[in-house]
């Protein structure tokens, strides 16, 4: 076991920390330099630790001298999870208000690079479509579909949208355009309304002055401490790819695909697997009880049931430890000593922690002969839409991986339980539909196109609102856009049907609505239907008479009607290989007797 000396000259932040020792703690961070971001033998930087034990006047000193907020453990829970887990409003709204800060700040800092990568690159211009679909075809047709146009001239960036986000109640559509102009080490960003015909300018600055709208509130510290805490993402450590194959019997090949134009190689992923990890411990009875209530449609839907690992709390009642961040009584030379092994036993709140995992095959569709460069074109981009879109994020995580040869033409990824974004790049050089003020060239080796200057100015005649960032205007974070998005496809999913038809399951799962008015609809067929319709009503709210829900004694067999269409087309595959299999023997047989 470590000494405390050892621990002291190894871990001097840590040490402090994990004393509360702040008075100390905050004369050792003004006259000595220590690094801030050293990691202890239980994977937790100094932050970290002060948030993980509730030690809320040392993580106030941490971050008044500026300790990344934006890191996580080795368990991938980020320090404002942490911070919600110990149930700590204070705690949190100071973290909150430092993350904010610090995420604006490298933003601002990353994008005048982001701009320079692209200043060395060829100029460009090439179309985005982004699909969201689902294994469920309900849900599928209620998804959004939009077109990303990218120009890019320069340091100059410009991208146009039309599908905008959601505003709680329904899908919001306009013609937006999001220009970027990279000079002299800075960089300047419009946001350009073309149906209001205004425009919002801001300097992307790293100073402190502009970023008095990035104050969390009270509303968003209370909704974190009464909500389950969320984090989904791709497991990519154990993803392979394998080449799909085309062809029946004996004679299979690699299988090949045009895509707008190209001839393209068609992969797939294997083993792609998208966690969801929730926690709990810092919710009441109550809140538990309302969360669980509170369902999603789609989850109710579906029947998406929790998988994995799974840890409770029960032998510490909260009332107990609310206020004891250390209920295991670990000791600090314990905890730093890495040969350690606690087993479920940590400090902090005993965790209460749920996992769903499912597996997915992505898919990709990759060309050998692509006119654009991945790495130099295509990456800064992507990495510049990260910045605010948690789904350019996914999109960038899975392919900066090392993918095989070729540019991705189309891709397909997880990125929730039902759903899908398939991202598909077209009309490269504006070679397939002419596009206003792009013009295309045939050089001698290779395709190029000139782009009018005019496309990354604002018109002359839009209103120009100065310093876009200092409005009211929400900044969502990565996580917060996921739930939007989640929750905008549950409401259209609400929204698709009407009062006056009745569609029963069968139908809904083929995204039809009901062609048989007059052809009554058996009992369990109507049980089915009423599941459905009940978890609808418990999104939009409890019924007017205060009666109960059914939707509880119904999800069950609603989850197990689904699993029989599954097994049932699992049991159908199996069949046709088996099938292949014994054509591929009779043809081998037939050719050894001849």
């Amino acid at each position: 076991m470590v000494s405390e000396e050892y621990i002291k000259a190894e871990y001097p932040l840590h040490w402090l920390v994990w004393n509360n020792d702040y008075k100390l703690l905050e004369k050792v961070l003004n006259e000595q330099n220590h690094d801030k971001e050293k990691v202890d033998s239980r994977g937790r930087t100094a932050l970290m630790l002060a948030v993980t034990l509730g030690h809320l006047e040392s993580t106030r000193s941490l971050l008044n001298h500026e300790a990344n907020v934006n890191c996580e453990n080795k368990n991938g829970w980020n320090v404002v999870q942490e911070a919600v887990a110990t149930g700590d409003p204070e705690l949190l709204h100071i973290v909150l208000e430092r993350r904010d800060l610090q995420r604006y700040t490298s933003r601002m800092a990353g994008i005048p690079d982001l701009l320079q990568k692209l200043k060395e690159a060829p100029d460009f211009y090439v179309e985005m479509k982004w699909e969201f679909t689902s294994w469920v075809p309900l849900v599928s047709r209620m998804c959004p579909s939009d077109t990303y146009k990218v120009y890019k001239q320069g340091s100059s960036v410009r991208i146009d949208t039309t599908l905008l986000g959601f505003d709680h109640t329904r899908w919001q559509r306009g013609n937006r355009s999001y220009i970027f102009q990279g000079q002299n080490g800075g960089a300047t960003m419009m946001e350009v309304d073309h149906d209001l015909e205004q425009a919002y300018f801001e300097e992307l600055k790293t100073t402190d002055e502009s970023l008095g709208i990035l104050l969390p509130n009270e509303e968003t510290v209370s909704q974190r401490l009464t909500n389950p805490i969320v984090t989904t993402y791709i497991d990519t450590e154990k993803i392979s790819f394998e080449r799909n194959k085309a062809g029946i019997w004996g004679w299979r090949s690699d299988k090949n695909e045009v895509v707008n134009g190209y001839d393209c190689k068609v992969f797939s992923a294997s083993n792609v697997e998208l966690v969801t990890k929730t926690r709990s411990e810092h919710l009441t009875e109550h809140d538990k009880a309302r969360s669980k209530n509170l369902r999603t449609p789609l989850q109710n839907f579906l029947g998406i049931a929790e998988v994995g690992a799974s840890q409770t709390a029960a032998e510490f009642p909260k009332e107990e430890y609310s206020h004891n961040t250390n209920p295991c009584n670990i000791t600090p030379e314990e905890y730093f000593d890495s040969s350690m092994d606690f087993g479920d036993r940590d400090i902090g709140r005993p965790k209460e922690v749920n996992i769903k995992i499912q597996k997915f095959k992505a898919n990709l569709w990759l060309c050998e002969q692509y006119p654009l460069s991945l790495p130099e074109q295509i990456l800064p981009i992507v990495d510049l839409m990260a910045i605010s879109s948690s789904h350019f994020a996914k999109l960038r995580d899975f392919i900066q991986m090392q993918l095989p040869s070729g540019f991705p033409v189309k891709i397909e990824i997880p990125l929730f339980h039902v759903l899908n974004a398939r991202i598909t790049f077209g009309n490269i050089f504006a070679l397939d539909n002419p596009v206003p003020k792009v013009t295309t060239l045939q050089e001698e080796d290779r395709l190029a196109c000139v782009l009018d200057e005019s496309l990354f100015q604002c018109p002359l005649h839009y209103n120009k609102i100065g310093n876009a960032g200092a409005d009211v205007r929400r900044q969502y974070s990565n996580e917060e856009e996921d739930h939007l998005l989640q929750f905008a496809i549950q409401q259209s999913l609400i929204e698709s049907g009407t009062e006056n038809e009745e569609v029963d399951v069968w139908e809904a799962l083929r995204g039809q609505k009901a062609s048989r008015p007059e052809t009554p609809i058996n009992y369990e067929e109507k049980e089915l239907q009423r599941a459905i319709q009940a978890s609808l009503e418990i999104y939009q709210g409890p019924p007017s008479n205060g009666q109960n829900s059914p939707v509880s004694d119904f999800d069950y067999e609603l989850h197990r009607a689904l699993m029989i269409s599954k097994e049932e087309c699992e049991k159908a595959e199996r069949s046709r290989i088996d099938e292949e299999k014994l054509l591929k023997q009779a043809l081998e047989l037939s050719l050894t007797e001849k």
